[in-house]
């Protein structure tokens, strides 16, 4: 799934004629790029939710022929956030137990997919954050199984699931690897972020897993500045 419906209010300007999944970054979409990315690593089926500038998003689709993929939209009518948006999805992944991806439109990376999916079912997950060392504001609290216990809130209090002594700050990265089952397990309704949740489910035993990508390219594309660095480093093959 690709989450796709924020306002990208981050990228004005940009996004003041156009979603940010089509914002452009040398003439290929936030949308194509990630698309492409998932297409890469054998992925053919999405869902693909929308809601500012919704219609666009699906002229772009059908006017591309998919990008050769099977994709639904989810539209939403109401913004229903990470986990909201996750959740009015659901239909999508019923039929499969097979674990799947979430990632946001507006990240770019050089992440190895496929080794955090293989990585998601050696070690028995429900979800799977990729994480890395770096500096944010919020960062997730995990301890040293590498199992979410909490995470940092703005004003840099600290929101525990269960208490750990000298849990490690990592930054989130967009990308996640859930197992469908989660969807039995998510009582929250309407709109929600999936951090929450997350950290509700760590609470009550479930395993939400780390997946370090400390040395891999990443970036998150929210800011016109973010824009202009990722042409760059497209440019110079430091990322594809």
């Amino acid at each position: 799934m690709v989450l796709a419906a924020g306002l990208g209010t981050r990228l004005q300007p940009l996004t003041n004629d156009r979603p940010k999944a089509l914002v452009e970054i040398n003439g290929r979409t936030l949308l194509e790029i990630t698309l492409s990315r998932l297409h890469s690593f054998g992925i053919q089926d999405v869902i693909v939710n929308t809601h500012h500038f919704a219609e666009m998003v699906e002229r772009y689709l059908d006017s591309h022929g998919n990008f050769g993929m099977r994709i639904a939209v989810s539209q939403e009518d109401v913004l229903l956030d990470t986990g909201g948006g996750l959740k009015k999805a659901a239909w999508f992944f019923r039929d499969s137990d097979e674990p799947f991806l979430l990632h946001n439109v507006d990240v770019l990376s050089g992440m190895d997919l496929a080794a955090m999916a293989r990585f998601h079912i050696e070690q028995g997950a429900l979800v799977t954050i990729a994480v890395q060392a770096r500096a944010t504001s919020r960062p997730l609290l995990f301890d040293a199984q590498g199992e979410l216990c909490g995470r940092v809130l703005k004003d840099g209090a600290c929101e525990m699931a269960r208490e750990v002594e000298n849990p490690e700050a990592l930054a989130f990265a967009g990308i996640h690897v859930i197992s469908p089952r989660i969807f039995d397990l998510l009582s929250e309704e309407g709109v929600f972020s999936i951090i929450p949740a997350y950290l509700r489910l760590a609470a009550a035993g479930e395993k939400i897993l780390a997946f370090r990508a400390d040395d891999t390219y990443w970036r998150d594309l929210g800011k016109p500045e973010s824009i202009t660095q990722a042409a760059k480093d497209i440019a110079a093959g430091i990322v594809a």
